[in-house]
């Protein structure tokens, strides 16, 4: 498959690993490179010193593409740039934060920028500073995401309209059918985050991937919208900040809950009760702990199987 998405970044298919935070390091990035994708670290669960080793790690591991999430509101996002720069990282994701602040200087260095969106007023900033492409990440996403709630199937033909830019979609993507969906609304390719997350490769823990694969219709809510909004898996932890929130808690309470950590305990750690468990709504969807080779090969074959039943269906 050859478009705007596969070009721009000298990939085979138009799948991108998201940067998960605790999912994925090297092994998960270099395995979705190695598989024809683009793999993604996930710095915002890194200390400058330890992105430079995962860096370091995926090119032993893929001499594919590759590329970093960083979290521009993240407290090392300045240092992470500077070491992205510094190992000549030919892709970087930006997200939560003024797509502004260094689209400018990565670009002075070569390196291909992408800004992750949840409504039009960023995705005009982003195209303002002069991004290479866009993430269009709906509401069905995990972890972070918009306020607005704008689904997947509704923001992504919004931004398309806005621009001609190669655009993606996130949020609710995890088969070769809502790949084709995504892209018959006007999508180049697609960001996927959950069905990676879980795959073996993952740095996520074991106990975090069971637990994903065994969620049903409702398992994930959005909340901490006064905070920064997260989808979570509704859990002992999610619960309580989910009654706080009922009972009228300010944001410095709810700060208080959160506490420092929970994401970490969680994904990385395997605490199910008290972590935060980030995870998409197609979390439902997920019934098995796969490799990512297995994976990317299903998700391609699912994918050319819907295209042959559309154009059948046409004729």
């Amino acid at each position: 498959m050859s478009n705007a998405i596969t070009q721009l970044f000298g990939i085979e298919h138009p799948v991108i690993q998201g940067g998960m935070v605790w999912c994925s390091g090297w092994k998960l990035a270099s395995a979705v490179s190695n598989a024809g994708g683009l793999g993604l670290l996930g710095s915002g669960s890194m200390r400058p010193d330890m992105l430079k080793e995962q860096i370091q790690k995926c090119k032993q591991a893929t001499t594919k593409p590759f590329g970093v999430n960083v979290p521009l509101l993240f407290p090392y996002a300045e240092a992470h740039i500077q070491t992205i720069i510094d190992e000549k990282v030919p892709v970087v994701f930006t997200s939560a934060g003024n797509p502004a602040l260094y689209t400018s200087k990565l670009k002075s260095h070569g390196i291909k920028v992408v800004h992750v969106i949840a409504n039009t007023k960023f995705a005009l900033k982003a195209i303002e500073a002069g991004v290479d492409a866009l993430v269009a990440e709906g509401f069905e996403a995990g972890g972070h995401n918009g306020k607005e709630e704008t689904t997947t199937i509704c923001l992504v033909p919004e931004i398309r309209k806005l621009t001609n830019l190669p655009l993606l979609a996130a949020g609710g993507i995890a088969s070769g059918s809502a790949m084709l969906a995504a892209m018959a609304l006007g999508a180049d390719g697609v960001q996927i985050g959950s069905a990676f997350a879980v795959c073996e490769e993952s740095s996520a823990h074991l106990l975090f991937k069971e637990k994903v694969i065994t969620c049903n219709e409702g398992a994930t809510a959005l909340t901490l919208k006064d905070i920064t909004p997260v989808r979570l898996i509704k859990n002992e932890f999610y619960e309580q900040i989910h009654a706080a929130i009922a009972a009228g808690a300010t944001k410095e309470t709810q700060l208080e809950i959160l506490g420092k950590g929970r994401a970490r305990m969680g994904m990385l750690e395997g605490n199910l009760t008290e972590g935060e468990l980030e995870i998409g709504q197609v979390a439902s969807q997920l019934k098995a702990i796969k490799p990512v080779s297995v994976f990317m090969k299903e998700l391609i074959q699912e994918y050319q199987l819907a295209l042959q039943r559309i154009q059948q269906q046409l004729v």
